[in-house]
C-alpha cells in the first residue's frame, strides 16, 4: 500500500539535502535516518497485509516507526515537519478513541518541540502558550475525526438501511405477486369445481327431465291430453335450463368488466341496481384508476354485487353508498347501508351470512381482505381491500 510518507519525505529530503548547509558527517546522519525513515516505513506500513495495519498491535508498531524517525529527523532539521505531519494521519487509525487521542499528542509534541531542541527546551521558553496549541491541536483534530467517522457511520447505516428497504420492498413484491398466482390458481380450481356442482345439480337434472318428459310423449297408446301435458313440462324445463346456462356464464366474468374499466363497470352495476331499488345510491372513485389483475377486479365486482344483493334482500335501507379507492399498496371498495343491519358476531348462517362468507372467499383467492361492521338498526359498512397489484405485473 503506497503512503503519503514516502512523498513528504522525499519533499523533505530534497529541500533538506539541497539547501541546507551542513557537515559531512550531519550529511551522512541525515541520509542514514532518510534511509531508515522509508526503510521502516516499508516493513511497518508498506509490506504488511491489510488485517495487520488494521489490528492494534501492526497500527502501534507502524505510528511508532514513524513518529521515532520523523523525530530523529526534525533534530537534525526542522524542514522534515513535514514529514512528522504525517503522524498525525497515522495517528487518526489507532483505536481505541483513547489510544488515538495519545498518538495525536505524541505527534504535536515531535512536530511542535523537537524543531526548537525537545520538549524541555520548548516548556522552558513560554510553557503555558505551548501546552494552549498542543492542546488545541489534539484536541480539534482527534473530535473532528470522531464527528467525521460517527457521520461516516450513520451514512453507511442510511445507505444499509436503504439497501435492506428496498430488497424487503422486492422480496414483499415478489411474494405477494406469488400469492396472488397462486392463489388465482387456486381460484381457477374452485371455479372448475363450481361449475361441475352448478351443471350436476341444475343443468343435467333439467336436461334430464327434458329427455324423461320427451320420452313419455313419444310413448305408444299416449293420450293426446296427457302428450301435451309432457311437452308443456319439457318446454318447461328447457326453459329453466336456459335461464340456468346463462347465469353460470354470467358468473364467469361479467359483460361489463370485458367491456370496460373496474370504476365504469361499478357505476353501470349502480345504475342498474337503483333502478329497480328504492334505495338512493352513490357511487364515487378516488385515487388515480388504473388496470389490475383481471381476477382483482373480478373479485371486486362480485364482492360489489353480492354486497347489493344483500342490500336488497335484507336491509331495507334508504341510502348506500359505493367508494372505490385506488391508493399506492392496495384498492379498497367500501359499500355502506342505513338499512336494518344485523349482530355481526351472532351471525353465523342464512342467506345473508351464505353470502358474506362468499365475498370473504373470493377475495382469499386474490390475497385480499373482507371487514363487515354492523349493528341491529345501525346500518352494515363492508369494506374489502385487495393489492393494488397492475395488470402487466402478470
Amino acid at each position: 500500500m503506497f503512503s503519503c510518507a514516502y512523498v513528504l519525505l522525499a519533499i523533505s529530503a530534497s529541500v533538506s539535502l539541497l539547501a541546507g548547509t551542513f557537515t559531512e558527517e550531519q550529511r551522512l546522519t541525515i541520509v542514514a535516518l532518510i534511509g531508515a525513515a522509508a526503510f521502516g516505513e516499508l516493513l511497518s506500513f508498506t509490506l504488511p497485509p491489510a488485517w495487520w495495519r488494521e489490528s492494534m498491535l501492526g497500527s502501534l508498531l507502524s505510528f511508532a516507526v514513524l513518529c521515532t524517525t520523523s523525530a530523529l529527523l526534525i533534530l537534525q532539521d526542522p524542514i522534515f515537519l513535514l514529514f512528522g505531519i504525517t503522524g498525525f494521519f497515522r495517528a487518526l487509525m489507532l483505536r481505541p478513541p483513547a489510544v488515538m487521542f495519545l498518538g495525536l499528542t505524541a505527534t504535536a509534541v515531535v512536530v511542535h518541540t523537537f524543531p526548537v531542541g525537545g520538549p524541555v527546551v520548548a516548556l522552558t521558553d513560554k510553557p503555558a502558550l505551548y501546552l494552549v496549541i498542543l492542546t488545541v491541536q489534539v484536541v480539534s483534530v482527534g473530535l473532528g475525526a470522531l464527528a467525521s467517522q460517527y457521520v461516516h457511520d450513520q451514512n453507511e447505516e442510511r445507505r444499509r438501511t436503504v439497501k435492506e428497504l428496498e430488497a424487503a420492498l422486492e422480496e414483499n413484491a415478489g411474494l405477494h405477486a406469488q400469492l396472488v398466482t397462486q392463489a388465482r390458481e387456486a381460484g381457477v380450481l374452485d371455479e372448475r369445481q363450481r361449475m361441475a356442482r352448478e351443471i350436476h345439480d341444475t343443468l343435467a337434472q333439467s336436461f334430464t327431465g327434458i329427455v324423461t318428459q320427451l320420452e313419455a310423449a313419444d310413448r305408444p297408446h299416449t293420450e293426446t291430453s296427457q302428450w301435451r301435458a309432457h311437452v308443456d313440462r319439457a318446454r318447461i324445463l328447457a326453459r329453466e335450463g336456459l335461464a340456468e346456462a346463462r347465469r353460470s356464464v354470467q358468473a364467469l366474468r361479467p359483460e361489463s368488466l370485458e367491456r370496460h374499466a373496474l370504476p365504469v363497470a361499478l357505476a353501470e352495476l349502480s345504475e342498474r341496481w337503483a333502478r329497480d331499488a328504492t334505495a338512493e345510491l352513490s357511487f364515487e372513485t378516488t385515487g388515480e384508476s388504473k388496470p389490475m389483475l383481471a381476477e382483482i377486479e373480478l373479485a371486486l365486482y362480485r364482492v360489489a354485487q353480492e354486497a347489493l344483493t344483500n342490500v336488497s334482500k335484507h336491509a331495507k335501507a334508504g341510502k348506500v353508498g359505493i367508494t372505490l379507492s385506488y391508493m399506492d399498496d392496495v384498492v379498497l371498495l367500501d359499500v355502506r347501508d342505513d338499512g336494518t343491519g344485523f349482530q355481526h358476531r351472532a351471525h353465523t348462517g342464512g342467506e345473508q351470512g351464505f353470502g358474506l362468507n362468499t365475498m370473504r372467499q373470493r377475495l382469499q383467492r386474490v390475497a385480499g381482505n373482507l371487514e363487515v361492521e354492523s349493528r341491529p338498526g345501525e346500518g352494515t359498512a363492508i369494506s374489502a381491500s385487495v393489492p393494488a397489484i397492475l395488470a402487466e405485473a402478470r
